[in-house]
């Protein structure tokens, strides 16, 4: 039924200004008007229709991606959108295409590692778009290991250019192998015109390192590859729709020729000579760039997780399962212990990440400022910080998501419940921008030398600044002896860090028992990466705990905000118990009160429950899910829906003469299989 608002009753019960609390997801009010605004236009124009995305093959997904960009840059222009506002309308438009990789990785690599002069010729051009650049690092046999890619720039000394090389392994027994060439670039494979290429940097036979450079891939006339060029597509992904709209490509370069000014040199330079000259810019200042790019990762995985939770949320409570007394209705899902004790941690996590996302915006605006007045000091933090929140934000969302789609039931596994697709143009940032598990060994090595350097006077700085109290936090006993005790924050924070301390102390003791550190850190890395998760973890409720000490305006927004941050913490307390109890942090009794507390908050966010994931502001375009949809009219439009995909064009299926009729009428020897 039109017009009927399934979830009205649900949206009755809330306890907060839902208004008040859009403004802090948004982060400010200025940023949620923009948001809003550029959020409905996309989803009343049916140009950027995406129902169905997921019926479509590659081909036709992939051309339809191409003119979805196309079109958006077309209104970009003629709504004279500013640059915020382009952002927002192609995040809108929430369909993975090679602009993600021009606006995204190509201009930013260009501003933060190219000189004035290149930033003038390049950058004009790529804001007008009449170049599209990806960001070609990644090779097939080196992603992680950086400085292991082995494409190489050799210097030209007669010709005052590099020659750009994809070298290739010899086997005697398998030929020449070509692991060598760049694969899995967004963007590559049939759209970008030039790249930054990553590549080791020769001259005079000497190797400086994996240095920047400006390589132009297709011809601007006919698209075609330039010579010494092979490139192209790496083949379909998981899922259906999802991350395939995007060309993921592969390139091999057989000496290729740039002129020597297209080698990014804002910190090396390569003189007419060849010599190698350092700029008076500090390298230190590019770790700005990857500041910016794990922070934007994190508000993305907010962004994520708070979809597939806004999702699960309003299904749980349109959804009726058992408990009919006298045949009245059945009882909700979303009443359900087992389903709020799924459910209500992902919905304090999303709010957890995007705070978490907040702050990162101003440790990236501190680091620029410290850089750009020689200040190193803060770096390592920054850089450990940022690495670990990438880690830790985006397994808990791609996990959370695959959750919610398990608390969807049978439905959630329906395209048109938008999760698939969800998880499957989602799941890659667990491995983009630094695998997981090997950011989290970086935040474990940075933890072991705070560790070791706490008796030399140095005081650790920014989120390990916990550790400089770390003689208190070894002995200190948890004062919880009532469940509401765990409502404390002090408490709480207290707890977190004792265990995150302890167990870094307790890695760092094990790891002095070995006289090589290297082969000490490879036999501990399991229980380093878990000293990372627990210092991580910390960050995430420490972040929580400051925002509460804003001044939060808004009926109810703040005693919410109190409710989901105490879920987070005590479902963390929960799920990680054995740590905090290992380590001493907490009693089996104290554990036990943390989790009859955590009941209790379930039953307080329960009333709150739909108007928390409204505050989202999501539309039904941006959400594209008939489980999540706003008015919660789910079961029609799952009908209808069913009747629009192609397999039920026709009644009688394709292949009925050819197959199925030859084995009804028993008539398989005629039949032309």
């Amino acid at each position: 039924m039109e017009g009927i608002d399934y979830h009205g009753r649900e949206r009755s019960r809330a306890e907060f200004d839902v208004e008040e609390m859009k403004i802090v997801w948004a982060g400010s009010r200025e940023v949620f008007e923009v948001s809003d605004r550029i959020g409905r236009l996309v989803a009343s124009d049916e140009g950027f229709r995406k129902d169905n995305r997921t019926m479509l093959s590659r081909k036709d997904l992939f051309k339809n991606t191409l003119r979805k960009a196309v079109y958006a840059w077309k209104r970009i222009i003629e709504l004279r959108l500013s640059e915020q506002e382009a952002a927002w309308l192609r995040a809108y438009i929430d369909e993975a295409a090679f602009t993600d990789l021009h606006w995204g990785m190509f201009v930013p690599a260009i501003k933060g590692q190219g000189t004035d002069e290149q930033q003038q010729k390049w950058l004009p051009l790529a804001h007008k778009m009449q170049i599209i650049g990806c960001y070609a690092q990644t090779e097939l046999g080196h992603g992680s290991n950086v400085q292991g890619l082995e494409t190489t720039a050799t210097f030209d000394p007669q010709t005052d250019e590099f020659v750009i090389h994809s070298p290739t392994l010899t086997s005697s027994k398998r030929g020449h192998l070509p692991l060598l060439v760049k694969w899995w670039p967004g963007g590559l494979g049939k759209v970008s015109t030039h790249a930054v290429v990553y590549a080791r940097l020769i001259t005079g036979g000497q190797d400086h390192g994996v240095h920047g450079f400006i390589v132009q891939l297709r011809s601007l006339e006919d698209h075609l590859p330039l010579p010494g060029i092979t490139v192209g597509d790496i083949g379909t992904k998981f899922g259906n729709g999802a991350y395939n709209s995007m060309d993921n490509g592969v390139l091999r370069f057989d000496h290729v020729r740039i002129p020597r000014d297209q080698m990014l040199m804002r910190v090396l330079q390569v003189t007419r000579e060849g010599k190698c000259v350092h700029s008076n810019v500090p390298r230190q200042l590019i770790y700005g760039t990857m500041v910016f790019v794990r922070q934007t990762i994190v508000a993305d995985a907010s962004t994520a997780l708070s979809r597939a939770v806004c999702i699960a949320t309003r299904y749980s409570a349109v959804r009726r399962q058992f408990g009919s007394q006298n045949g009245g209705p059945e009882t909700q899902v979303i009443d359900y212990k087992t389903q709020q004790s799924r459910l209500f941690p992902l919905l304090a996590s999303a709010y957890a990440f995007r705070f978490v996302g907040q702050w990162l915006k101003w440790l990236y605006m501190d680091v620029t400022q410290r850089l750009q007045a020689n200040d190193f000091s803060t770096l390592p933090e920054a850089h450990a910080c940022t690495a670990g929140l990438k880690s830790l934000t985006t397994s808990a969302t791609a996990d959370g998501i695959e959750e919610c789609r398990k608390l969807c039931g049978g439905h959630g596994y329906l395209c048109s419940s938008g999760l698939p697709e969800l998880f499957a143009v989602y799941v890659p940032a667990c491995t983009y921008e630094g695998d997981n598990i090997v950011l989290l060994l970086q935040v474990a090595r940075y933890l072991m030398k705070t560790v070791s350097q706490l008796g030399s006077g140095k005081q650790p700085v920014g989120t390990t600044a916990y550790m400089g109290q770390v003689s208190d936090l070894m002995q200190c006993q948890c004062a919880v002896q009532r469940a509401e005790d765990w409502l404390n924050p002090n408490v709480i924070l207290e707890a977190f860090e004792a265990r995150s301390a302890r167990m870094s102390v307790a890695c760092a003791q094990n790891l002095s028992k070995f006289a090589n550190q290297e082969e000490g850190f490879a036999e501990l890395s399991i229980d380093l990466v878990e000293a990372a998760v627990a210092h991580c973890q910390l960050i995430v409720v420490s972040k929580f705990i400051d925002k509460l000490k804003e001044d939060i305006p808004g009926k109810g927004v703040k005693r919410q905000l109190e409710i989901l941050c105490n879920i987070y913490a005590l479902y963390l307390l929960h799920k990680y118990e054995g740590d905090f109890l290992s380590t001493g942090v907490i009693t089996p009794k104290q554990a036990s009160l943390a989790n009859e507390q955590l009941r209790s908050l379930y039953t307080q966010a329960r009333p709150n429950a739909i108007a928390l994931v409204d505050a989202f502001n999501y539309t039904d375009h941006y959400l594209g899910s008939i489980l999540g949809c706003y008015d919660g009219n789910v079961y029609p439009k799952l009908y209808e829906a069913a009747w629009k995909d192609p397999l039920n064009d026709s009644v009688v299926p394709d292949g009925y003469q050819q197959y199925l009729k030859p084995m009804l009428k028993q008539q398989l020897r005629n039949a032309r299989l």
